[in-house]
């Protein structure tokens, strides 16, 4: 008889729009969130892109803040809401990855601001309540109804001149929500299954968009699994992958997604004895071992392997973990520094995990 179940779970009301042209529907979805005047965001790498959408939106967009940074530091938010109230803005439009998605999110924290986020990775925060910030080199979490954007533009058109490596990275990032979901302390079975359908849909999609970067079926389903991932991560609670990510990008500086992607294999086998059977439907679509098929699969497409080549230096590596063990997530293995030291050490170097 299967066992009985017996679980709390929280659904985000967030509402998705979903599909190719998409794009073309962020004037309408303005007005439905009765949107005005809204601060376009972006990174200065999609500054001209952010222009062209304030133009489009004409009087609809207040102007544009270009200049969201890696791990969302205050001091970036403090100037983003000095301009939001400059120029009268009733809402901001997040257009891009996390770095825009999180100075948006950071915004609406502030000043409970609507937010419409038009997604261009798979970074899926986008569908999350929580905001991850740094302020004086350490980085902290907060979750909160506010964070979390009201609407989702998933256009996979946009994502077609996503690089090859930015989409690798982005996609094992987006596969670590829910490989931490599966076995999170407050899992349950919606948001397993949904963790288990984003990671098969991440899987089958990047080995094909390394081989052709414009193949659209692979682009939509990429984008559909980073979804299911990204609301797998604001469903359930995170664990020691996530603190030790946090760690290393708040703290030493290390780029978001490239951290992500060089931790995953490393952090899913220290934890796949204690979870076994809950990682298991994940373990089987990697050939039955999750770490070793992980660790395979990102080799496989070219992901970074080594916290060194990220510019973590060696002899951070003991600071780096004297501080993931300090205030720790909870995790389904207990959280040992020597333990957290010799699992840094074969990331750093780019061992196999064990």
């Amino acid at each position: 008889m299967a066992r009985p179940l017996d679980f709390t779970c929280t659904l985000n009301p967030a509402r998705i729009v979903f599909g190719s042209g998409t794009r073309a529907k962020v004037a309408d979805e303005l007005a439905a969130l009765g949107v005005n005047r809204a601060l376009v965001l972006s990174t200065p790498y999609q500054k001209a892109d952010a222009q062209a959408l304030a133009a489009e939106l004409g009087d609809k967009a207040a102007g544009v803040f270009s200049d969201a940074a890696m791990h969302t530091p205050v001091e970036v938010t403090e100037k983003a809401m000095a301009v939001y109230t400059e120029l009268g803005a009733d809402g901001v439009v997040a257009l891009g990855g996390g770095s825009t998605i999180g100075l948006g999110k950071a915004i609406a924290y502030r000043n409970d601001c609507p937010q419409l986020v038009i997604a261009t990775t798979y970074a899926g925060s986008e569908v999350t309540p929580i905001l991850g910030q740094t302020e004086n080199g350490v980085k902290t979490t907060v979750r909160a109804a506010s964070i979390l954007p009201e609407t989702v533009i998933y256009d996979p058109d946009l994502t077609r001149g996503l690089p090859v490596a930015m989409s690798v990275t982005s996609g094992l990032n987006a596969m670590s929500h829910a490989v931490e979901g599966v076995y999170a302390q407050d899992r349950n079975p919606v948001a397993s299954q949904m963790a288990i359908e984003g990671v098969r849909a991440l899987r089958d999609a990047l080995p094909q968009i390394v081989a052709d970067p414009r193949n659209s079926a692979a682009r939509n389903d990429a984008l559909y699994g980073a979804w299911l991932c990204g609301t797998v991560l604001g469903s359930v609670g995170m664990a020691l992958h996530h603190k030790l990510c946090h760690t290393l990008g708040g703290s030493f500086d290390l780029p978001h997604a490239e951290t992500h992607s060089v931790m995953l294999p490393h952090t899913a086998a220290f934890n796949a004895g204690a979870a076994a059977e809950a990682m298991k439907p994940l373990a089987d679509l990697f050939g039955g071992d999750i770490g070793a098929g992980l660790w395979q699969f990102a080799k496989d497409l070219g992901a970074p392997m080594t916290l060194k080549d990220l510019g973590l230096a060696k002899a951070d590596l003991d600071r780096a973990a004297d501080l993931a063990v300090k205030n720790p997530y909870w995790n389904p293995r207990p959280v040992e520094r020597d333990a957290i030291r010799a699992l840094l050490g074969r990331a750093w170097e780019g061992a196999a995990p064990e």
